[in-house]
């Protein structure tokens, strides 16, 4: 594993000497656009396995994607390389058909703290909830970044991440009220502690979450990867493409349905993912939205 080769992954060509803000950024930014949010080993008889070399060989090497515990890990790893002070943290997802937050913790995070200014770095949550910037950790100041206004908020010791959004525009009405479209404008999206977390403590989620038949992940096959203006997302047979405020305080969102002959160019052409085993594409209506 090297820095060099994970750098060419992401096409970062930027300084590797400076540890400030500016260049994490630049970092960040570089990775959401080149490594995809997606769970597609669950659906094409893989293992997902949380060893760092084995992320590390599928993101890098393979030039896969993969979802939080696998981006994030990645991503911590080469932040300390570079000298950051960064370290995990874990939170607990919001799911908007309970109105509660999962009992389970099973998002992964990074906290890096800069001139003692602690921020939280997530490049593991995809479609429109990913944050394009680190986020200062702040509570109550909204955060405006390009996919919408982002905010912190404590309450004892607990910290609760909500993202508002803009208005939507939907060319094709067959699609207006897809199950994936966020209704509300301003959504919940996770909690979490400052308590400081490892790769082990999500052992269990991460067989859960792939094993489960009540998990997302089993019930979706979903892939999903940042552009400079947007973001695009496949769900089962479901491509949508979002451009982000293509029109004053409105965002334009695309969708088509392909079909399975067509899911294989699909991944190669707009995500750049060729798999090594077939992929079964699945989209059972469930609480996920884009």
């Amino acid at each position: 594993m090297n820095l060099e080769e994970y750098f060419a992954r992401t096409g970062y060509k930027g300084s590797l000497e400076k540890q400030d803000l500016e260049t994490l950024t630049d970092i960040f930014q570089h990775h959401i656009r080149a490594v995809p949010f997606e769970n597609l080993s669950i659906h094409c008889g893989e293992k997902i396995t949380l060893e760092l070399e084995h992320v590390y060989n599928k993101i890098v090497r393979r030039k896969r994607g993969g979802w939080c515990m696998e981006n994030n890990q990645l991503l911590g790893w080469v932040l300390k390389c570079l000298g950051y002070d960064a370290s995990f943290l874990g939170a607990y997802v919001f799911n908007p058909h309970q109105n509660a937050y999962a009992s389970l913790m099973t998002h992964l995070l990074v906290k890096v703290v800069i001139d003692g200014k602690t921020y939280i770095v997530d490049g593991g949550f995809g479609v429109s909830y990913q944050m394009w910037q680190p986020m200062e950790l702040v509570s109550g100041k909204d955060q405006p970044q390009a996919p919408g206004v982002f905010r912190f908020t404590e309450k004892n010791a607990i910290w609760y991440l909500e993202k508002m959004r803009r208005k939507q525009y939907i060319p094709n009405q067959n699609f207006s009220n897809s199950d994936l479209l966020e209704k509300k404008e301003c959504r919940k999206v996770y909690m979490f502690s400052l308590e400081p977390r490892t790769v082990e403590d999500f052992r269990f989620q991460c067989t859960h979450l792939q094993t489960s038949p009540d998990s997302l992940f089993t019930k979706k096959s979903i892939c999903t990867l940042q552009t400079t203006d947007g973001f695009r997302a496949l769900i089962g047979w479901t491509l949508t493409e979002t451009t982000y405020n293509y029109k004053e305080n409105m965002d334009l969102v695309e969708f088509v349905t392909i079909e399975d002959e067509a899911v294989e160019k699909t991944l190669k052409e707009k995500f750049s993912i060729t798999l090594d085993r077939k992929l079964v594409p699945i989209n059972i209506k469930g609480f996920y939205t884009i």
